[in-house]
């Protein structure tokens, strides 16, 4: 199960919504209770952000940095379908490599968020990996 506290689910999704018809991601620091304590935007790297996302490398630095100094770690990513579901795609699936991480899909629809669903990638090797759907549990 992944907890986002509702100021993180509302900035991931807010961030969707400002993405849109641009695929937004970003990236979920948290600690090993799997609660996601910060949501740090990130810039879509992707040559084709309307169907395809790509966190810049230097943003995922500046994450992994900022976790180490906070006493965190990367727990997630996130990324918004415009105007597609909340489900994950096969080049998602191709292009995730944190196993045990979560990966959080927000739909926007129309330039606003409709439903936001999670996936634990799961697995040993590149070659089992899977996603698996995961609890979404918004912490008041």
């Amino acid at each position: 199960m992944l907890i986002l506290p509702k100021a993180v689910y509302d900035q991931l999704r807010q961030h969707g919504e400002a993405a849109y018809p641009r695929e937004c991601c970003g990236i979920l620091l948290g600690g090993a209770d799997r609660t996601a304590a910060v949501a740090i935007p990130a810039q879509n790297a992707s040559n084709h952000p309307w169907n395809h996302y790509e966190v810049a490398p230097l943003d995922l630095i500046r994450a992994e940095r900022k976790a180490r100094e906070a006493g965190l770690q990367i727990i997630g990513f996130y990324h918004s379908h415009p105007d597609h579901p909340a489900y994950w795609s096969v080049t998602d699936l191709a292009e995730a490599h944190w196993i045990g991480c979560s990966y959080v899909i927000t739909a926007i629809d129309k330039g606003t968020a409709a439903a936001t669903q999670s996936f634990r990638l799961s697995g040993v090797t590149e070659e089992d990996k899977r996603f698996e759907a995961e609890e979404v549990r918004i912490k008041i």
